[in-house]
């Protein structure tokens, strides 16, 4: 007889199987080891003995692969070891994690930074140790699962605006007594812009603070990313696995948020460090992408061709300036069709599906970098018109898509 969890597992596993929605890993492994020209062609690798090219990668400038980051890794493998040995305030927290806090100051002109392990660890930290049931939290109706699941757990009252609509914030702003409003600077799923300057001056109207999931926008966007960001931007969460190419992530903000973290969130007491290697890393790629602004051009240039060519062959997009270009299909098994069928082109994109997004809107989510060469981003537009004209999905237009999120 099967117990109550083997029976719980395998009713939730065949009822997510039935609706399209099982999730599965894949092996992948490299299509080209780096002493070749993998660092001048696109991103690639292989799955069951097949070589695909890479459009669902968030390693936007392509720095994963640099051979100076990886000469960068290297040195701080040499230096630190591979590993920080423990908890950031046992001894784990070295001069390689001041001298990446210090750097990430510098650019962005908050006062103190700290670090995590990932992107998720950083908000959901952030969230349940700043907001506790006393608080009323304002955010984006589309803002990340990490900051939900953060904002749930501090029991903070949360209050959702309708996406990206700055007169909706401002009517929850208005009608309660507000800590903090929250939105991302590039939305994960949609690609869009929040509006950062104005949502900023809602918030020092109403004596809240902005915190702002700045994961996909951090070392590509330009604007606030500098040393003005910290007078528009009270709180500011870096990730360093989108496109600095590498891992982990920072809060920024003041020196007393800082100081209030480092005493109160379990997720940073608790944890063994982000490695010195991994910081020494870090550090490398937010210079080395400062240094190349080429490479945040190229980038703006493989988007605007995939643009002009979906244009061209009537392929509707979301509206997408940035390096996220999704493409709405609505139902989750055809998304999961067209995608097995662009991966038989040898086009490997994501099929985005509930709970990731809402029930009805799942999408392919097709990611640009700076590495992406002119030629394939031409075959994967002119894979992706055929396999949609072929399987026949009735597509969501950019309009209905704008109406959906009010």
């Amino acid at each position: 007889m099967s117990s109550l969890l083997e029976t719980k597992i395998a009713a939730r596993q065949h009822a997510l199987r039935e609706q399209g929605l099982l999730r599965q890993r894949k092996v992948l492994s490299v299509d080209r080891p780096l002493n070749t020209n993998a660092s001048t062609s696109s991103p690639r690798f292989v799955f069951e003995g097949r070589a695909y090219v890479n459009f669902s990668s968030n390693d936007y400038l392509g720095l994963s692969r640099a051979p100076e980051l990886v000469e960068a890794l290297h040195l701080g493998a040499q230096t630190y070891g591979v590993g920080s040995g423990a908890s950031p305030l046992v001894t784990g927290y070295s001069d390689a994690h001041l001298a990446l806090e210090r750097e990430l100051c510098d650019l962005t002109g908050h006062e103190a930074a700290l670090l995590f392990c990932s992107g998720f660890s950083a908000n959901t930290a952030l969230m349940k140790t700043l907001f506790d049931q006393h608080d009323i939290v304002v955010a984006d109706k589309l803002v990340h699962a990490s900051i939900i699941d953060g904002l749930q757990d501090s029991g903070a009252q949360l209050k959702r605006f309708l996406h990206n609509s700055l007169e909706s914030a401002e009517r929850l702003l208005a009608r309660n007594q507000t800590s903090a409003l929250i939105t991302e600077s590039v939305f994960s799923m949609d690609g869009d812009c929040a509006p950062i300057a104005q949502l900023s001056a809602l918030c020092r109207q109403h004596h809240a603070w902005l915190v702002v999931d700045d994961a996909h926008g951090f070392a590509v966007l330009d604007g606030y990313h500098n040393a003005e960001a910290a007078k528009l931007i009270d709180v500011q969460v870096v990730t360093f696995g989108k496109a600095l190419g590498c891992q982990g992530a920072a809060v920024l903000g003041s020196q007393a948020l800082i100081d209030f973290l480092v005493s109160n969130a379990r997720e940073y007491i608790y944890s063994t460090a982000l490695s010195p290697a991994n910081a020494a890393l870090a550090l490398a790629a937010t210079r080395y992408s400062t240094a190349h602004p080429e490479l945040q051009q190229k980038l703006l240039e493989n988007i605007a061709l995939f643009k002009q060519l979906c244009s061209e062959a009537n392929v509707p997009l979301l509206g997408s300036d940035t390096a996220i270009q999704p493409l709405i299909i609505g139902d989750a098994r055809q998304t999961l069709q067209v995608a097995e069928e662009l991966r038989a082109a040898g086009i490997w994109v994501g099929a985005i599906r509930p709970p990731t997004v809402p029930v009805g809107s799942a999408r392919l989510r097709i990611t640009l970098t700076a590495a992406h060469a002119a030629e394939d981003i031409a075959t994967c537009v002119a894979q992706l018109a055929q396999v949609l004209s072929r399987v026949g999905v009735p597509l969501v237009t950019e309009r209905q898509a704008a109406d959906d999120h009010r």
